[in-house]
């Protein structure tokens, strides 16, 4: 059963290079294996060291041993066939697979070599005359290919062994000498391995590409695991929060409950007493009305004389005729205060997620923030006191009104020097530094131009560039103001804003959101531009006036 066995496996033990069954087998570290003798001669007559079956290179030339166990089989191989058979019938058939014998005739054996020359394969027996005839021996055999016509010139009916790179087309030797006799050609092989060098390449960039994916990948789960942990501990927390705002609604609704539940009964414990006590002086007084009705009807005059001035003499009033009962009960400010807090949880109903990016940080947070205000009133609530810093004023600058109020001066102001201050643009900036929040504020402005705006702390001071001018360069943003028009300016880019004319200016920063908001002041909001980007320092508000012109910071 083992020496069938090992009939069948013949063809697996087969040398490439003499076709014969392995002597003395090597196996290289490709995994192929030779005769040992077959091996030392192909690699002698070679300046290359490869793999005669599979063409992989060796940069050093691998040292030689024989392989014990794999002789071991090939001798009880030759062990179990020492009656010599032909050598087709210890072949295999060829499986679905597996490339067939050109040469076979009916049931295919699977061929061993494929003959570029013959543009045919062959099976073990076929092949036998490639080695005995003189005139074949220079054939060029290489492992079986099942697609042959893809190796040949379909013009020529030639062998592809040259590669046009000017075509980047792989042609044969009559194409090289007709068609592309003037392109730049090359040998397969050295095109072969240029290309590699390239794939290696691609293939270290997709290396590269996947080791980055990966890693975007591992930090978006993380941050996706962070997410959902900070998800759920802030869902946690409103709920405690509100938790403990309903039981405290609860408790109040239930004090308040039984405050006015025992007022009402201390007013009706005072009222049922007022009532018995009036009861009380009704059934007296109609006692004593009977009595002096019936001492009218009487005959007897001594009799109605001596009773006429006790029954005349009436009971004092006493306090029930002074008390007042309350009839209505009012809570209309404990309604008010309820009113407000109803309008309070509306409006957290109503909040929206937004993007935040801190200064500094990579990452993104996701913030709960208030819509955004509506009316004037909405705006007021984030109002901010502003207060001009006179050691940025330009030396025509005049600051009155609590260094509120700025205007442009013919005569100069004898400011000491400072490094803060502007000393071409008629420019001043505002002490107080916004960041990180809500903030909004009006001016009043007038003369012939002026510019709103804010800044970065690193603008420019000194000269007479754009990087000095608010909202012409990137770290300002401004509403230029004048009676004709409007246009918003940030980094030398100007917008047209088509508006009526307004003296007040109201500024809207949402820092978190990155929005800076211009608005139209009279008996409604009305946005003249909004500029969308994202902050990442402190801001600081600013103006810019023209000749005659003023800027007065409103107090609200």
């Amino acid at each position: 059963m083992v020496e069938a066995q090992l009939c069948d496996l013949q063809d697996e033990f087969i040398c490439l290079l003499c076709v014969e069954t392995l002597t003395d087998p090597v196996s290289i570290p490709c995994g192929h294996s030779f005769c040992l003798k077959c091996l030392k001669d192909c690699w002698d007559q070679s300046q290359e060291c490869c793999c005669p079956q599979c063409k992989e290179n060796f940069a050093t030339r691998p040292v030689l041993r024989k392989n014990t166990v794999l002789n071991e089989v090939v001798k009880k191989l030759k062990t179990a066939t020492s009656s010599p058979s032909p050598p087709a019938l210890s072949q295999n058939y060829a499986s679905p697979g597996d490339v067939k014998c050109d040469a076979c005739t009916g049931k295919k054996f699977r061929a061993v070599k494929t003959c570029l020359t013959c543009m045919a394969s062959y099976c073990q027996t076929h092949l036998q005359p490639h080695f005995e005839i003189a005139a074949w021996k220079d054939h060029k055999l290489t492992d079986p290919d099942g697609n042959l016509k893809e190796k040949f010139c379909a013009k020529h009916q030639k062998c592809l062994e040259i590669y046009c790179k000017t075509e980047e087309t792989c042609i044969c030797l009559m194409c090289g000498m007709t068609e592309h006799n003037h392109h730049e050609m090359v040998a397969l092989e050295a095109e072969r391995e240029e290309k590699k060098n390239q794939m290696d390449e691609t293939m270290n960039e997709i290396d590269r590409r996947l080791e980055d994916r990966e890693k975007k990948l591992k930090e978006l789960r993380r941050a996706m695991e962070q997410m959902k942990i900070s998800v759920e501990r802030e869902l946690e927390e409103n709920e405690n929060s509100f938790t403990d705002l309903i039981r405290c609604i609860e408790e109040g609704h239930r004090k308040l409950t039984e405050r006015i539940r025992e007022q009402e009964r201390k007013e009706m414990e005072k009222a049922e007493g007022v009532v018995k006590g009036l009861e009380k002086e009704i059934e007296e007084l109609k006692r004593r009305n009977a009595e002096l009705k019936e001492l009218s009807e009487t005959k007897d005059n001594v009799h109605f004389l001596q009773t006429f001035s006790s029954l005349c003499v009436l009971p004092a009033d006493g306090d029930s005729l002074r008390f007042t009962a309350t009839a209505d009960f009012s809570s209309e400010e404990l309604r008010k205060e309820l009113s407000c807090l109803i309008k309070g949880l509306e409006k957290i109903s109503q909040w929206e997620i937004r993007t935040w990016t801190p200064s500094g940080c990579e990452t993104q947070n996701f913030t709960l923030w208030p819509l955004e205000p509506q009316s004037r009133e909405e705006f007021l609530r984030y109002f901010c006191p502003l207060t001009l810093d006179i050691n940025t004023a330009h030396r025509r600058l005049c600051l009155t009104e609590g260094n509120k109020k700025v205007t442009h001066e013919v005569s100069v102001t004898e400011y000491p020097d400072h490094p803060d201050r502007f000393d071409f643009w008629p420019q001043v900036l505002c002490r107080e530094a916004l960041t990180g929040t809500r903030c909004y504020w009006e001016v009043e402005w007038g003369g012939n131009s002026g510019r709103i705006g804010v800044t970065y702390k690193g603008l420019t001071r000194k000269g007479v560039g754009e990087e000095c001018r608010l909202g012409c360069n990137v770290k300002s943003w401004s509403l230029f103001c004048s009676n004709s028009q409007y246009f918003a300016h940030h980094n030398d880019r100007q917008t047209v804003i088509c508006s009526h004319y307004s003296p007040r200016i109201g500024v809207y920063l949402n820092w978190p959101a990155g929005t800076l908001s211009f608005y139209s002041v009279s008996h409604t909001m009305t946005l003249l531009y909004s500029f969308k980007t994202s902050f990442t320092e402190l801001l600081y508000p600013g103006f810019g006036l023209g000749p005659d012109s003023s800027v007065m910071i409103c107090h609200l």
